[in-house]
């Protein structure tokens, strides 16, 4: 069974950290790119951050650029999500998605993705 699971979501202070996870079961990453996106109460999906399959391009949404790196390790089949200097409006439910394809690009568009897990918290309030 194809599963993709998230975790690390918490409640957090603004400034700080949170290190998100996108672990995968039932397929191998190796051959996915994997995006990761947000959604806060009463907004739409937004794309966050993608990694394209080899690991050696990403892309970031210029609301995060500078405060989160993705990176993968495919040793563990797992992507992370970094998150740094944490703002209240980073606040919402987070996902990550996988696209079978090899190339040296990825997407922040959710629909071009497969698969998806059921989303962690994140809640950026003091």
């Amino acid at each position: 069974q194809v599963q993709l699971v998230e975790s690390g979501g918490d409640l957090v202070q603004p400034g700080g950290s949170l290190r998100l996870s996108c672990a995968a079961s039932g397929f191998t990453l190796d051959y996915y790119m994997i995006g990761w996106f947000r959604q806060a109460p009463g907004a739409e999906r937004e794309g966050v951050s993608c990694i394209n399959s080899r690991g050696d391009n990403t892309a970031y949404a210029d609301a995060v650029k500078g405060r989160f790196t993705i990176s993968r390790d495919n040793a563990k089949n797992t992507v992370y999500l970094q998150m740094n200097n944490l703002k209240p409006e980073d606040t919402g439910v987070y996902y990550c998605a996988a696209k079978g394809i090899r190339g040296s690009g990825c997407s922040m568009t959710s629909t071009v993705y497969d698969y998806w897990g059921q989303g962690t918290q994140v809640t950026v309030s003091s």
